[in-house]
């Protein structure tokens, strides 16, 4: 009885040991433990400075982010989380030899991943996911720990690794999306018997799914989206009973999705969307009472979608666009689950519009478009205030849309267009404030077009054409700052074009064509700087067209089939061209575009048919004038033949061409100005101003005369032909005559030591062809140029 006591004593001093020992426990930390920290600390790049905890005088266990054995005082783990850290990863990790988890997801840490982590040998976690990392994936085979192993989502290279199947410990395995090399799922994946989680997206993955992979019967979910793999839909995967999600989203599976799948009764989420799939979906999808998303977007399923989705409860999520399924859509679908996303788009469906699609009023995007459904919008559509994104254009739908239809708050878009609908626009309109998009094109409604359009103050686009709108174009658009386009054309619009449209600043498009639209063009227009398509087209716009307008930079004009007069701006014309003021009686070109007016039915403008007239017989006088010049021409080339053979003769007697050093000159004056001849020859390299075939030209600057000469020095001896001597003679014998204000004057020639120098009218203004080309100051009106 005496022991009891002690015995006593013992134990309740036992767990007071203990229990100060997890509250303080021992500095037994290992200065190599701190100091590989700390190495580890300076390879990163902290900028918001979340490791100011890690200071040298504290403990390891202290620093934000590490976590310690109680009783020993080891480091165990390091887990920095989203904190923007970058720089890379330091070798000295290896020194932590007791740590079992290295955790450092959505950073943007860089460089490859040391393999001085090998030494780690007590791992269990390795998450390094969504970050910057690179280079080859050590092998990871000799960390027998490891049960969690996440390097996915970085710009990892090298082979797919197939050493994953040695570590059978593994429940979690992410290593996808990265830049690994083509391969295939290594068949050792089906050793982990462990496995729940595998994650192998967009991993460069081909071939076909190994079979070994359906034996995991432990795993929960299963991803290989995103690779090129290819065979049959896998009917093996009916094995994997477990599995809460399958992700098989763009690869190359074919075949039929077997009745088998109706198994997986713990199936949440099931993508196949972006195969090539074929057949009817199986029936027994519809067991799946789990299934919360279902996508099979873009394949090329047929037939009747299951009805038996209509009694699912917690489906949020369906995408089914781009098949070819038909017949009626299952009714109920949408009654009993909290649907937030639906995509039954571009299939061939027909029948009413499904009514319970926001029945839990949860739906966000709701898009139908081209299929046939017929009848009207059901009016339970008229509550869907949570509606974002709405689109069931190109259908056949018909009648009056719902009253409440046009006042959804949080909508973004409303697209009813290509259908058959009538009736107005509501104006509770005025309620979708959030409206970005407006698009009713191609209906049959009626009416005016609300005010409380005005009210849209987010909206970008409104599409009203073709339908059979009346009254006048409400004022209140101008308060819609945000609006880039609005086609209102081919409807019944009458009044002015109001003036207020010139607010709208960011208008690109403006279409108002064929509607009974009068009074004049707006000159304030202008003011629209962003302006780049004007069509107005078709209505009864009257006055002239403003001058304004060509302050605009429009790609597109269209003005025909209007009461308009007075004179066409020249430059609105060359942007749209004759038919876009075609059949508009009183419009008129000048002078300047007669050639666009005589391939249109555009006139003359007054005071300038006389003009026209007087071009007509200029012309015939330029033919008359042209064919005497090219008689004369012919007779004054063998005039000029003759007298080259007498230059020859004389030039021979004087022996003065071919004598290199006589200093006599024979200088030929046809201007009276004083000439040097020296000076003349004294020719500088540094001062050419062009080059030909016949020899250079160089710029001269006369001392003895003043002012500036060009001087052609044409070289000859005795190898050459003679045909530089013609050429001499023909400029020294016509341009020495010729007075004209386009045509150089030539002012001297002098021969002698062997060369012939021309001396013309510098021209200070550079050449024709740099006129032409503007590559010197000033530019060529049109008139100049022809």
């Amino acid at each position: 009885m005496s022991r009891r006591p002690d015995h006593r004593r013992g134990i309740l001093a036992t767990v007071a040991a203990t229990i100060l020992l997890s509250v303080f426990p021992p500095i037994t930390e290992s200065t190599v433990e701190k100091q590989a920290l700390f190495r580890f600390k300076n390879r990163l790049n902290d900028p918001h400075n979340v490791l100011q905890s890690w200071k040298p005088s504290d403990s390891p266990c202290t620093f934000h982010g590490v976590r310690c054995d109680p009783l020993s005082g080891e480091v165990t783990g390091i887990s920095l989380e989203n904190l923007n850290l970058s720089g890379s990863i330091s070798p000295a990790i290896s020194s932590l030899t007791k740590l079992t988890t290295l955790s450092l997801p959505c950073n943007l840490i860089s460089g490859p991943i040391p393999p001085e982590i090998l030494n780690c040998t007590n791992l269990k976690v390795v998450n390094l996911t969504s970050n910057h990392l690179s280079g080859a994936i050590p092998d990871f085979s000799s960390l027998k720990n490891l049960e969690t192993l996440d390097v996915s989502v970085n710009f990892l290279t090298g082979e797919f690794q197939s050493w994953v199947g040695n570590l059978t410990l593994l429940v979690s395995l992410s290593l996808g999306n990265n830049n690994y090399v083509e391969g295939a799922i290594p068949k050792s994946i089906g050793g982990l018997k462990k496995l729940t989680w595998l994650y192998l997206a967009k991993s460069n993955l081909t071939g076909h799914i190994p079979d070994s992979i359906f034996d995991l019967n432990a795993l929960d979910t299963f991803d290989i989206a995103k690779n090129a793999i290819s065979g049959d839909f896998p009917a093996s995967i009916t094995r994997l009973e477990n599995l809460t999600k399958i992700e098989l989203y763009d690869n190359k599976l074919t075949g039929e999705i077997p009745p088998e799948i109706g198994k997986l009764t713990h199936i949440r989420e099931l993508d196949v969307s972006l195969n090539q799939l074929s057949g009817p979906l199986p029936r027994e999808l519809g067991n799946l009472k789990e299934l919360r998303v279902f996508h099979c977007h873009q394949n090329n399923f047929t037939g009747e979608f299951p009805s038996g989705f209509g009694e699912l409860r917690f489906l949020t999520s369906l995408s089914i666009y781009r098949n070819n399924f038909s017949g009626e859509f299952p009714a109920n679908i949408g009654r009993f689950s909290p649907l937030e996303t639906v995509d039954i788009s571009e299939n061939r469906f027909t029948g009413p519009f499904p009514r319970f699609l926001c029945q839990n009023n949860k739906l966000q995007f709701l898009l139908a478009l081209r299929n046939e459904f017929s009848g009207e919008i059901p009016a339970s559509y008229a509550g869907c205030k949570s509606l974002l994104r709405l689109r069931i254009n190109q259908n056949l739908l018909t009648g009056h849309v719902p009253e409440g239809f046009w006042a959804l708050p949080l909508a973004k878009m409303i697209d009813l267009s290509d259908n058959r609908l009538t009736g107005e626009i509501s104006s509770q309109i005025g309620l979708s404030t959030e409206l970005s998009q407006l698009i009713l094109q191609n209906n049959r409604f009626s009416g005016k077009i609300p005010r409380e359009v005005g009210k849209l103050i987010n909206i970008e686009r409104i599409y009203l054409s073709n339908n059979s709108f009346s009254g006048e174009i409400p004022t209140e658009l101008g308060s819609l700052k945000q609006l880039s386009s609005l086609h209102l054309e081919n409807n019944s619009l009458t009044g002015y074009i109001p003036v207020g449209l010139t607010k709208c600043v960011r208008l690109v498009d403006l279409n108002l064509a064929k509607n009974s639209l009068t009074g004049e063009i707006p000159k304030s227009l202008y003011q629209i700087a962003s302006l780049n398509s004007l069509d107005l087209s078709g209505n009864g716009l009257t006055g002239e067209i403003p001058a304004t307008l060509v302050k605009l930079k429009l790609n597109f004009i269209d003005l025909s089939e209007n009461q308009l007069s007075g004179r066409i701006p020249p430059d609105l014309l060359a942007v749209g061209g004759s038919t876009a003021f075609s059949r508009n009686e009183k419009l008129c070109v000048d002078n300047q575009n007669v050639k666009t007016s005589e391939e249109s039915s555009l006139s003359l403008c007054s005071g300038d048919q006389h003009v026209h007239k007087k071009r007509s017989v200029d012309g015939t006088l330029l033919f008359l004038a042209l064919a005497v010049a090219m008689v004369v021409l012919v007779a004054g080339l063998f005039a000029l033949r003759y007298r080259v053979v007498k230059i020859r003769e004389f030039d021979r007697e004087n022996g003065d061409i071919n004598k290199a050093g006589d200093a006599k000159w024979r200088i030929a004056s046809f201007h009276q100005m004083e000439l040097d001849a020296e000076e003349i020859c004294k020719l500088d390299e540094g001062h050419v101003i062009g080059a030909g075939s016949a020899g250079k030209v160089y710029r001269v600057d006369l001392k003895k005369g003043g002012g500036t000469v060009a001087v052609k020095w044409l070289r000859r001896g005795e190898e050459e032909d003679g045909n530089g001597t013609e050429v001499s003679v023909a400029e020294m014998e016509i341009l020495g005559k010729i007075r004209h204000r386009n045509v150089l004057k030539l002012y001297a020639c002098l021969v002698g030591r062997g060369s012939r120098y021309l001396v013309f009218e510098f021209m200070e203004n550079g050449n024709l062809y740099q006129a032409l080309h503007q590559t010197i100051k000033g530019e060529l009106d049109w008139h100049k140029r022809y």
